[in-house]
């Protein structure tokens, strides 16, 4: 008679052949080799609670193998979280919550969307990092209040990918010891046995890295799995790594250690006989027997009283720290500490400026004491890009209390990291390189904005007027790319008044991830006096600069291009010309504005429209309608210097005043 641990392993298998064959698409194999360890892990290993998946101090499960999304729902199925026998059978269908890679959001008990290889693995690196920052800040003698782990599950194509190799350096020079990671050594990948591509000896790659790093010989010998977690547990100065043999489709007689248990249901005649190996009427498809459903409900429901045993430990500490307990409720409830915009920098005009770089630093600095949980740094750019806070530490190995991050030059791991603090409630993430570098970070940006999480995300040296570094460095395309990502909220200020006025957005925002784009070289202050507060920046667009009556023209653009706008209004008001400045800082809030509003900066009437951005110009159509024209760029940069560089390519007063007669003709 097989024991129920057996006859529930097996039922995760069942099931997870029956749901990709059902579907006709999906991925079989995988979740039919890794039941063991998620037997392992949702029975005697991590705490949870379904019926209170985002308790504070549960422990983080990612399935960086996101393709073995069966094994996840299976096993929140059978615990006992907020998932249907019929989710599991609308598997890969319209509007289901078992989607074909898991989403956060979707379904209850997914900590981070997964599917693109090397990004959950790289999302708890910043999990791990977030916890450690909490327990640095609010753990005290007798209180660990936040102590979990964060388990993962990757694969062979996960340890292909980069961004895995970026964030393993990073998690073991930072001595990440919650940080408990299961390899499934498979050996199989989509073309074939993974010797064709990959041969290096994994376990000594990662014990260079700094991991502590065992392995099981025989992935269904769950008591030498349990052994090496305990064990991984115990190693609490390094991250560790789990090397596990599987067999891809265990269990099926004629697929298993095949690429044809990967990518595509097992087919009929095969899951019959996955069936009968394992005992299962092969008549039956999606059966879980009432033993093997109160088994795993029982050990779902152990996690109601670890969560009522954690609130019994907070409550105390509430009473004796209760500045600390305070400040985590509030923070972590999404809100932000009363008066923190009061430390907004307000700038003075001036004619010689300011970059907006530097602008944006004063800012970080100016308002980092009021919010405690804000935390970032840069790609080994914080000279550069100006995101360090002064006044605050750096975060070590020997310092996980510290504010201040050196992801060093890993901008692919860094994105998908601040991914992982972001998911963290409580903690705003920001990091930084420059703008022509955030095409090594779409991957994570991409998913920041699917799951509608928001780290900020600040690209400096945002166009050719970064200048002697030359086309390799001038970006061009990238501003129109990230506004392209749908739930991406793109800021380009113009000054150093609407720089910190675009971070109050972004610490306000909510729904998706905040880029905002900074210049190199000064921009002049605009004087808020004589124009419009800067304030309008949460508007997206907003006349900057009007004129007396009617417009014939209206002027339009970001960033440091502003200048040019109001300097040729100036010179076109000599000629008689009444033209409108709009500084459009954000063409995602704008969009989000109301009809009247949008009516009232650019009236239908006004057909005469200019937009005047240093990059692509593709999308201002949209603004400048058929009568409008755009100043951008269609070619890449040159190396000079920035002011050089930007008269060439037409970014000039008197290319603008020259554009906008030839439009009133």
């Amino acid at each position: 008679m097989k024991s129920i641990e057996e006859l529930g392993i097996n039922t995760v298998r069942v099931l997870s052949a029956d749901a990709v064959q059902n579907a006709n698409s999906g991925h079989p194999g995988t979740p039919m080799a890794l039941a063991p360890i998620g037997d392992v892990l949702w029975t005697k290993v991590m705490n949870y609670n379904p019926q209170d998946p985002e308790w504070p101090n549960r422990d983080r499960f990612v399935l960086s193998a996101g393709h073995a999304c069966m094994l996840q729902y299976s096993f929140l199925y059978l615990t006992g979280y907020d998932v249907s026998m019929d989710d599991l059978k609308n598997f890969r269908q319209l509007h289901s919550k078992t989607a074909g890679h898991p989403e956060y959001g979707l379904l209850a008990g997914i900590e981070v969307t997964t599917g693109p290889l090397g990004q959950g693995f790289a999302n708890g690196v910043g999990m791990g990092i977030a916890q450690q920052f909490l327990a640095s800040r609010y753990n005290k003698p007798g209180f660990d209040i936040f102590d979990y782990k964060i388990y993962t599950i990757c694969s062979d194509g996960d340890l292909m990918e980069g961004v895995s190799a970026e964030a393993a350096s990073m998690a073991g020079h930072l001595k990440l010891g919650n940080l408990i990671y299961l390899y499934d050594d498979n050996k199989i990948t989509i073309e074939g046995d993974t010797s064709i591509t990959f041969d290096e000896d994994v376990t000594e790659r990662f014990q260079a890295y700094g991991w502590h790093v065992q392995s099981v010989a025989d992935g269904n010998d769950t008591d030498a799995i349990f052994t090496a977690i305990q064990n991984a547990k115990n190693e609490t100065k390094r991250p560790s790594l789990i090397k596990v043999r599987t067999h891809i489709g265990f269990g099926s007689p004629n697929k298993v250690d095949t690429a044809g248990a990967h990518g595509s249901p097992l087919g009929k005649d095969e899951v019959r006989l996955v069936k009968e190996n394992f005992g299962f009427d092969p008549d039956k498809s999606f059966v879980v027997s009432d033993e093997v459903l109160d088994y795993y409900r029982t050990k779902g429901k152990a996690g109601i009283k670890k969560e009522e045993d954690w609130k019994n430990v907070f409550a105390k500490y509430k009473e004796k720290y209760a500045t600390e307990a305070a400040e985590y409720e509030l923070l972590s409830s999404g809100k932000l500490p009363e008066g923190w915009k009061d430390d907004l920098p307000v700038f003075k005009a001036d004619a010689k400026g300011l970059a907006t770089r530097k602008a944006s630093g004063k800012t970080l600095n100016a308002i980092a004491s009021k919010l405690p949980l804000l935390i970032g740094g840069s790609a080994d750019l914080s000279p550069s890009t100006d995101t360090n806070l002064d006044d605050f530490q750096s975060f070590s190995d020997l310092n996980h209390g510290g504010r201040n991050f050196h992801f060093g030059i890993r901008e692919h791991a860094m994105g998908a990291v601040l991914n992982g603090m972001a998911l963290t409630k409580g903690i705003i993430s920001y990091g930084a390189t420059f703008l022509i570098f955030s095409d090594y970070m779409r991957p994570p940006v991409r998913l920041a904005a699917i799951m509608k999480i928001r780290p900020i995300f600040i690209y400096t040296h945002d166009s050719i007027g970064l200048g002697e570094d030359g086309t390799t460095h001038q970006p061009v395309e990238q501003l129109i790319g990230l506004r392209s990502v749908p739930d991406v909220t793109v800021i380009r200020p113009a000054d150093a008044n609407e720089t910190a006025q675009a971070w109050r957005v972004a610490l306000e925002h909510s729904g998706g991830p905040v880029a905002i784009i900074l210049t190199r070289q000064n921009v002049p202050t605009i004087d808020q006096d004589k124009y419009a507060k800067a304030t309008n920046v949460e508007k997206g667009a907003y006349i900057l600069s009007d004129c007396e009556g009617e417009p014939q023209i209206i002027l339009m653009g970001s960033g440091s291009e502003v200048q040019l706008l109001l300097e040729a209004q100036e010179k076109l008001k000599g000629e008689s010309i009444k033209a409108r400045v709009v500084s459009f800082p954000s063409w995602e809030l704008f969009d989000s504005q109301n009809k009247d509003y949008k009516e009232t900066v650019f009236p239908k009437k006004v057909r005469r429209r200019l937009a005047v951005e240093a990059g692509s110009p593709i999308g201002w159509c949209k603004y400048v309608t058929d009568d409008g024209d755009v100043i951008g760029i269609n070619k890449f940069g040159e190396s000079a210097p920035g002011e050089e560089v930007m008269k060439e390519y037409g970014f000039s007063v008197e290319n603008v005043v020259a554009k906008a007669k030839n439009l009133l003709k």
